[in-house]
């Protein structure tokens, strides 16, 4: 059960940094602007289905794509730039972004590889 609050929470706080980034800067950036908001999106469906959802894998599943997928992106847009956005490693958002991101891999494996909760 730990490993699941502590993926839902990294996948919440990914989420809630790329709602206030979208907020912030990119709200009328074209493609990475409706990005942002999707991942904030996607990011509470996958918080509530691993907080719900305890008789299947796919939340786990979900939550590694969600993370190698984030920062992926973002990886991509800090080095050779991202539909003409080029990220830089100067600000608080992007290291903890990008450290709950490895966080949600990390336990998206381990939960996948955990047995599911039996049917009740």
């Amino acid at each position: 059960m730990a490993i699941r609050i502590v993926a839902a929470v990294a996948v919440l706080i990914s989420a809630i940094i790329h709602l206030e980034q979208w907020i912030l800067v990119f709200r009328d950036t074209p493609y990475v602007g409706p990005a942002m908001l999707t991942n904030f999106i996607v990011g509470l469906i996958i918080v509530a289905l691993l907080l719900w959802w305890r008789t299947s894998r796919v939340p786990w599943v979900l939550t590694v794509l969600f993370g190698a997928a984030t920062l992926g992106a973002f990886l991509i847009s800090a080095t050779v730039g991202l539909f003409g956005v080029h990220e830089h490693w100067t600000i608080w958002e992007v290291w903890v972004a990008a450290i709950v991101e490895v966080v949600a891999i990390i336990t998206g494996l381990v939960g996948f590889a955990q047995r599911p909760a039996a049917r009740r």
